[in-house]
């Protein structure tokens, strides 16, 4: 049964009596629908609204201390630390860099562990993903049964990107990395960082680029941050692939207008087919919009 110890992933505590309070001011996900048995994907934005951070927040329960666990990309963890500090002020509240103390480890298909490892949850991106958990540093080799491909493998397989890797923070708003259709945001809760350029693109339905999952022919995939072509204009670029399958940034509009025009969709030179997960609700390039029955996002 496979678990990976993600050496990239790195943990950022916040803790303290303002806690919840300023994370949720700050956050595009709920801290109301965070609890020890339910963590939520979140982002903290620019003030634009394109992503500065993702990560995953966990719960510690009480009895265990309490606070929240901010599982992200390792390198950017000390930059994140820093950055929730600067919006301090007078909150009363601990931001600590765990990640020397602390490892994230993931499985699936096989049932979680139990909470006595760690802080221990179904992804909250999708259930096929598998289970997540922060434990102690010392305890994430008694997880590392498969390579860390793997795990990546299984995730571009299912159509679920991660920053840093599949798109460039800074440099894409959360509907073109696909969190609103992963719970990453909640765009019934107050303000926020960037919250109304996000809101804006969601009520107006502007998100012209996305995220998509694609099959390369031959088994092969392009390097990440190539061009993704069709009929010698440029569609966008690659995110990271593996065995034949990859993630594409791309504009859906052009790639709906070379569909119609015949033209094959190229990465990095290599044919690809556009592939939509059965959990996104946006339309396709293809599709019929009107009888889909599904708005732009």
């Amino acid at each position: 049964m496979p678990s990976v110890h993600l050496a990239d992933r790195g943990v950022v505590r916040v803790s303290g009596e303002d806690a919840k309070s300023f994370l949720d001011g700050l956050v595009t996900c709920d801290l109301d629908r965070v609890t020890p048995e339910a963590p939520r994907l979140g982002a903290l934005l620019t003030p634009q609204g394109k992503i500065l951070f993702d990560f995953i927040v966990f719960q510690a329960p009480d009895e265990i201390g309490g606070g929240y666990y901010l599982d992200t990309f390792r390198v950017f963890a000390p930059d994140l630390a820093k950055r929730l500090r600067f919006y301090k002020l007078r909150a009363k509240v601990t931001v600590e860099d765990m990640s020397e103390t602390m490892a994230i480890v993931a499985g699936w298909d096989e049932s979680k562990p139990d909470d006595e490892v760690g802080l221990v949850a179904q992804d909250p991106r999708l259930p096929e993903l598998g289970w997540r958990a922060i434990v102690a540093a010392q305890d994430a080799g008694e997880f590392d049964k498969a390579p860390a491909t793997a795990y990546h493998a299984h995730r571009i397989g299912l159509g679920v990107p991660e920053g840093g890797r599949d798109f460039l923070f800074g440099d894409a708003f959360p509907h073109e990395a696909l969190m609103d259709q992963l719970h990453g945001v909640d765009f019934d809760k107050g303000c926020y960082v960037g919250q109304e350029v996000v809101s804006r693109m969601q009520h107006r339905g502007t998100a012209r680029t996305r995220l998509v999952p694609a099959v390369y022919e031959g088994g092969f995939a392009a390097e990440t941050g190539v061009a993704v072509t069709a009929g010698n204009k440029a569609l966008g670029k690659t995110g990271t692939g593996v065995e034949g399958r990859g993630l594409l940034m791309i504009r859906l509009d052009r790639a709906a207008d070379a569909m119609a025009a015949g033209h094959p969709i190229l990465a990095g030179g290599i044919p690809v087919h556009l592939e939509k997960p059965h959990w996104v609700s946006f339309p396709y390039p293809g599709e019929d919009v009107t009888s889909s029955g599904v708005g732009p996002a």
